[in-house]
């Protein structure tokens, strides 16, 4: 290799980024809703309306290429040193039991540059006319079949300890609008219902820097019980499917977060999907005044997303138990994450993942 060619790399890699990791000793405030400059960042809206039988979520990434990845002398962020987009819808229909999935990504070849948006304030995230845009205190989602105006119900909130994950699997600062009046129409039908929107940022990039790996894995629940309070249940697994975060937080009634001490949420059915991979769909869930035993409305709403290369099951899930002494219904969103997914005859992906 000339000796130019050397000198120019070594120029480029100056010109990276400079990315922020989480800080474990340092929360987020829960206002954080604008773009950081994080490895992976995502934002997430999700809601179940049973009186319509319809589910959906939306999420967009950011994420940039692994700063330590190397090829051979070559670190091919150099030439990537943007961050990289991709979006999802999914909807469930429960009353003619059909599931869509849609999704885009950066690197169109109709606009080389892609067609992503993400600024602040007001927070407004696009890719195409796939769009969210804050209008006031409300929030407009215009996504394909899903337009729905959302409003929260309670104030922003940042789940104890702020983060989820370890050091081992790269940690994600963690804030959320847990219930959030939401009106509008899906799939052509008039809806008005509630959803829950998150947003996440860190650097749960693959643990070995790789082009494609996972950081982390989990097991999440997003829920509103029928006393007003919100549950976010996180179980976060390494690369080996070992457990090694079990969080979990209520959103009480009046808006005030605690921490579920003494969490324990214990698999009791299993699915293996047409994949042949295996999701586990029925839990029980117990804590300190609470015992829960939670479901799935539909199986088969396992994920292969191209744009992220990850396989993940999202769908509606209810339930019921108790809460504090009192008998309550629980209903909102379960994600469970199997792992990477390589497309058929992709050559190239970028490591975004999850949620």
């Amino acid at each position: 290799m000339r000796l130019w060619t050397i000198a120019l790399l070594f120029a480029l890699t100056g010109c990276l980024p400079t990315l922020q990791a989480v800080n474990p000793d340092r929360a987020p405030s829960a206002d954080n809703w604008g773009p950081n400059n994080a490895p992976l960042e995502w934002w997430y809206v999700s809601g179940y309306l049973p009186d319509e039988g319809l589910a959906f979520h939306w999420a967009l990434f950011k994420a940039y290429a692994p700063q330590n990845w190397q090829v051979g002398f070559i670190n091919p962020a150099i030439f990537f040193p943007g961050p990289y987009h991709a979006s999802h819808i999914a909807l469930t229909d429960l009353r003619t039991n059909q599931k869509l999935f849609e999704e885009r990504f950066d690197f169109r070849t109709d606009r080389p540059r892609g067609d992503s948006l993400v600024a602040y304030p007001p927070l407004r995230i696009e890719q195409g006319d796939w769009k969210l845009l804050q209008e006031g205190n409300s929030y407009r989602l215009s996504a394909g079949p899903i337009q729905v105006r959302l409003t929260p119900l309670k104030p922003a909130v940042v789940h104890p300890p702020g983060y989820s994950g370890t050091a081992e699997t790269g940690r994600m600062y963690y804030v959320s609008f847990t219930r959030m009046a939401l009106e509008g129409v899906i799939a052509g039908r008039p809806v008005r219902g509630e959803a829950w929107m998150d947003h996440q940022w860190g650097d749960q990039i693959g643990s070995q820097g790789n082009a494609t790996g996972l950081g982390a894995l989990w097991d999440w629940y997003g829920l509103h019980l029928s006393d007003g309070t919100d549950l976010m249940l996180y179980r976060v697994k390494n690369a080996k499917g070992q457990v090694v975060q079990l969080a979990g937080t209520a959103t009480l009634p009046n808006g005030q977060i605690r921490e579920l001490p003494n969490l324990q949420m214990t698999p009791l059915e299993s699915w293996t999907s047409p994949s042949g991979r295996t999701y586990n769909l029925a839990w029980q869930v117990a804590a300190e005044g609470l015992s829960l035993r939670l479901e799935p409305l539909r199986k088969d709403q396992e994920l292969l997303t191209v744009s992220t290369r990850v396989a993940y099951w999202e769908g509606p899930v209810a339930g019921s138990g108790t809460w504090q002494g009192q008998t309550v219904q629980a209903k909102g969103m379960g994600e469970f994450v199997a792992g990477p997914y390589d497309p058929p005859g992709s050559l190239f992906g970028f490591p975004v993942q999850g949620r």
